[in-house]
């Protein structure tokens, strides 16, 4: 099993949390799995950023960012050199730590709460 630390986030997480998770999920479908509502408006098919993920820690293991989630990802709210679609970043055997941003671009759903 992987470990993903979530860092808090006020609506998502507020307290954080550490989640065990198998090798070759994504890190949109761990969270969902484990009760942090991550948004993910185009129902993760790399079309949207509303389910953008910081990895603070463990990057590197997540493989590489495709030319379709690279351009997704200049679009990002919060866009940082570790940033990933939590739709595409497929968790390896390195533990992660993640961070939800507290905003995203969110066309789709205006009245949900950030």
């Amino acid at each position: 099993m992987t470990q993903i630390v979530v860092l808090p986030h006020p609506t998502y997480c507020p307290d954080g949390a550490v989640l065990d998770v198998t090798k070759g999920v994504s890190v949109c479908d761990a969270l969902l799995e484990h009760d942090i509502d991550i948004e993910h408006a185009c129902e993760k098919s790399c079309a949207c950023t509303t389910c953008h993920v910081i990895v603070r820690e463990g990057f590197a293991s997540l493989g590489e960012i495709d030319d379709k989630e690279e351009d997704l990802l200049d679009m990002a709210w919060g866009l940082e050199a570790q940033s990933r679609l939590s739709c595409q970043a497929i968790v390896g055997e390195e533990d992660l730590v993640v961070e939800i941003p507290k905003y995203t671009i969110n066309h789709a759903s205006e009245n949900h709460p950030k």
